[in-house]
């Protein structure tokens, strides 16, 4: 995946999260836990991207 393609899809999420922040009324603590999970998500597609995820797929506990 080019390297712009994965810093527009960044760049789209970042905006969408600030949009839904700013202009939806929400409890504190929802928005944390949206913020988190977008966060958390968004973080391991990257590393899916970049290959870093495929080491952890053999790792048994």
């Amino acid at each position: 995946m080019p390297l712009l393609t994965v810093i527009l899809v960044i760049v789209a999420v970042g905006v969408l999260l600030w949009l839904i922040n700013r202009f939806v009324p929400m409890q504190p603590t929802v928005k944390q836990i949206l913020n988190g999970v977008v966060i958390i998500v968004l973080v391991i597609w990257l590393l899916k991207i970049f290959g870093v995820f495929s080491y952890f797929t053999g790792v048994h506990v």
